[in-house]
């Protein structure tokens, strides 16, 4: 998967297909060769973190 260099649309894009496609942050990354690091970093800057319970990227 191509990150989105726009933090807000990765974030999109990432809820997106955690509702849509994947049980898990980690299968997401997996799957699509994503770098989780990267990803929960960059949202984190954002205010965001995951949250593993609702499958999908929360503001703090």
């Amino acid at each position: 998967m191509i990150l989105p260099a726009d933090a807000f649309m990765l974030l999109s894009v990432v809820n997106t297909k955690l509702r849509d496609e994947y049980p898990s942050l980690a299968r997401l990354c997996e799957e699509e060769g994503a770098d989780e690091t990267e990803i929960v970093s960059r949202l984190a800057a954002l205010g965001y973190r995951y949250d593993g319970s609702a499958n999908a990227f929360k503001n703090l």
